[in-house]
């Protein structure tokens, strides 16, 4: 079996757009868009993601805003300042994390319920 994609995108790099993956996806650039993986979604210190993002597993250090639906955990580190809605199954949010917006604890997987059609 292969194992699922990981992919980056480096600091100094903009996206605008949406972007897809199946696999793991790093954020150290700027997107400008929502962003949804079956894998985990790591926003570096220097990530800036100004859009959805939905996942399974999210890992944040750097900038969110938007509306954020995770399966499983949510990690805010010490350097992360999110302006999410958010729902996801675990929250876990590090001293120096700033969060402002709502948070929605759910058993619900995120991926599956928002399936495009």
């Amino acid at each position: 079996m292969e194992s699922p994609a990981r992919n980056l995108i480096g600091k100094g790099t903009v996206i605008k757009g949406d972007v897809e993956s199946s696999g793991d996806i790093r954020v150290d650039g700027r997107l400008l868009g929502s962003l949804r993986s079956n894998g985990k979604i790591v926003v570096g210190q220097t990530g800036v993601v100004e859009g959805d993002l939905t996942c399974k597993q999210a890992d944040i250090s750097g900038v969110v805003k938007g509306i954020l639906k995770c399966d499983e955990l949510t990690s805010l580190k010490s350097t992360s300042k999110v302006e999410v809605d958010l729902v996801t199954k675990q929250l876990l949010i590090e001293v120096g994390a700033v969060f402002t917006g709502k948070c929605v604890m759910s058993q619900t997987p995120a991926i599956q319920t928002n399936k495009k059609e």
